[in-house]
């Protein structure tokens, strides 16, 4: 049987069970910032192919009929990048089954190709359907494939409450782009 994590004290003196929390407070750009009435992953599956400045100003890494994987401009760690049908829909049951195949292959790819740029020591899959679930674009349902490190929390996250991700979304597009335009 699992053991339960130990109860701590609430800041209000209360006993709750025990949790981590991971800030990721560069994310208060988009947070507060005005959001676009467009969807930014439908501006990506209008681009054309042969237009590499939008491509790499979209951050979009790879795009078929079916689908597209572009990078989190405003990501939790280095190396987030984002799965979606190129459909725009939020209905995930009503994905077409070449729609389903391209996100669960494409995630695979995803994982493969970021994992050979930043060496990761494991990886979050996980998708937010709804904004009460999460979803930060939730019109254009999209999958998430986060990079993580065992050093992921270091003297940083405890002493000024702030993350760093210290890799560049345009070196990081340069670095992996070539690797999704081969599939």
């Amino acid at each position: 049987m699992k053991k339960r994590p130990a109860k701590k004290k609430s800041n209000t003196g209360e006993n709750q069970p025990g949790r981590q929390v991971y800030f990721s407070p560069w994310r208060l750009n988009y947070i507060l910032s005005p959001k676009d009435s467009k969807c930014f992953f439908c501006a990506a599956a209008r681009l054309r192919e042969d237009d590499d400045a939008g491509w790499k100003k979209l951050l979009l890494l790879h795009r078929s009929k079916h689908g597209m994987v572009i990078m989190n401009r405003y990501p939790y760690t280095g190396g987030h990048v984002l799965i979606a049908p190129v459909r725009h829909t939020a209905d995930l049951p009503k994905l077409s089954a070449r729609e389903s195949a391209y996100m669960w292959d494409f995630t695979r790819h995803a994982v493969r190709i970021v994992d050979s740029v930043v060496h990761a020591n494991g990886f979050n899959i996980g998708m937010n359907l709804g904004r009460f679930a999460g979803a930060g674009v939730e019109e254009h349902l999209h999958m998430h494939a986060l990079p993580r490190w065992g050093s992921d929390t270091n003297f940083m996250h405890i002493v000024a409450d702030t993350s760093l991700v210290p890799l560049s979304l345009d070196l990081l597009w340069d670095q992996m782009r070539p690797a999704f335009r081969k599939l």
